[in-house]
């Protein structure tokens, strides 16, 4: 998005994600905890951000590896995981909905939940690049999230950096749930629904989150920190 150009940026080649034109990156590592390092509570992601995020299903993920920079595009789902610190999930309280934007906001349960931050939930092997570069200890990315076709007046979308984590267990079956919810089209086909099932799911968990909102006057950022 030309609006969202800057030191924030993370353009690059959109690349759908592996595993039936499915896959993409984006799990998000407990790891940009909800606390701060000094022990305090990092305040609620606003809802109109949370909103924004459930309003859309394909980001652009940035990241780096020995071969330098890269980017994908990747199929998400969003719910909220809080309470978490470092490495943990927090649980899954709630999931995006197949209704589409409309659906965001009211999927999102537990937004009032103090220090509560958004959790993307994606499918990728991690044979892939990225699967690979995300799972390095420490691994960092970036996003955007935004329409194609938007006119200057009305533009909107979401840069956000954050950290990535493959799920097992019942984190998994969790944030499983959430986005086949998101993503019907997936257990409604067996082929597609057992190919992604043996594939990795992943978390992202955003530590910090700008939305642009051109709608409410030329350049208006809103922004989150869950650091």
């Amino acid at each position: 998005m030309a609006e969202m150009s800057g030191a924030e940026d993370t353009g690059g080649e959109a690349g759908p994600g592996a595993t039936a034109g499915v896959g993409g990156a984006a799990g998000a590592a407990g790891a940009a905890g909800v606390g701060g390092a000094s022990g305090t509570v990092a305040p609620d992601c606003p809802e109109e951000i949370r909103r924004a995020l459930a309003a859309h299903t394909t980001m652009t993920l940035a990241y780096v590896d020995e071969d330098g920079p890269q980017a994908c595009a990747v199929l998400y789902a969003t719910g909220v995981a809080s309470g978490a610190g470092d490495g943990g999930a927090g649980g899954v309280e709630a999931g995006g909905t197949s209704g589409g934007a409309s659906g965001g906001a009211s999927g999102v349960a537990g937004a009032g939940a103090v220090g509560a931050g958004p959790a993307l939930y994606f499918v990728t092997a991690t044979t892939t690049r990225h699967g690979r570069a995300l799972v390095e200890p420490g691994a960092r990315v970036a996003f955007t999230a935004q329409q194609d076709g938007q006119e200057w007046s009305g533009l909107t979308g979401l840069q956000g950096r954050g950290r990535c984590r493959p799920l097992t267990g019942a984190e998994r079956a969790a944030g499983w749930q959430v986005y086949v919810e998101r993503f019907p089209f997936v257990t409604a086909s067996d082929r597609l629904r057992a190919a992604l099932e043996r594939t990795t799911l992943w978390e992202l968990r955003p530590d910090w989150l700008r939305l642009i909102d051109n709608g409410q006057g030329f350049g208006h950022k809103e922004e989150w920190s869950g650091r």
